[in-house]
């Protein structure tokens, strides 16, 4: 058990690896051009990126805007940019799988890419073997967020027979895990430079990268065991 959990559930992009600041750039860069050329948007491509910069920083979202105040629709937007996602440029942690594995509790990815790209992901990072048949998309239900209502987390739960309350839900993003806790997860917050929502009273726990929060739960799981 974690936290006196038996169920974890990670998201996937930003959790399950580490989202450089080069790695992010090349997101931004990536869904401007999913707008524009797949999209439509009569915009330049310099002003889109940085709209699409702007809009994460606000909304924790880089379509917002642009649903907002260009009329671009989120289904045709997620499908667009999950397409053209650089999923080979992600650098994978080193044993992460041999980590999980000792993880005692089941564990689960809740993600807010479409199947097509988590796929190639979890394959890419050396994990779709291990969490094929327990994946799922926000697509899987309907929505395209994970950072608009608890109702998702919710459903979620119901989906894998499970009980919020016996959950523990890992995510990088703090809008993310608002709602997680609303539903009755316990909630960890993974970040990599500092720790910018420490005063965020729904986030349980705060680690400084996946592998201190595996690290913590198998020394935790040893103590105990002993």
């Amino acid at each position: 058990m974690v936290f006196g959990k038996n169920i974890i559930i990670y998201d996937l992009d930003d959790t399950l690896y580490n989202k450089t600041e080069e790695f992010a750039d090349l997101l931004d860069t990536t869904m401007a051009q999913a707008l524009i050329e797949d999209l439509g948007l009569k915009l330049d491509f310099d002003t889109t990126k940085k709209l699409v910069t702007e809009s994460f920083k606000i909304y924790r979202d880089g379509g917002e805007i642009f649903f907002r105040d260009y009329g671009i629709d989120p289904r045709d937007l997620f499908i667009a940019y999950h397409r053209r996602k650089p999923v080979e440029k992600i650098v994978p942690y080193k044993n992460l799988l041999e980590k999980l594995r000792k993880v005692p509790a089941e564990q689960y990815v809740f993600t807010a890419s479409d199947r097509y790209a988590s796929e190639k992901i979890l394959k890419h990072l050396g994990l779709w073997e291990f969490f094929k048949d327990r994946y799922y998309s926000v697509e899987d239900f309907g929505v395209y967020k994970k950072n608009e209502s608890a109702d998702v987390y919710i459903r979620y739960c119901q989906k894998i027979g499970v009980r919020p309350q016996d959950c523990v839900f890992v995510d990088d993003s703090y809008s993310n895990l608002e709602y997680a806790k609303e539903a009755g997860m316990t909630t960890v917050r993974i970040y990599y430079h500092n720790n910018s929502a420490k005063d965020k009273t729904y986030i349980d726990y705060a680690y400084k990268g996946l592998m201190s929060f595996l690290d913590f739960v198998l020394k935790d799981a040893k103590k105990l065991s002993a």
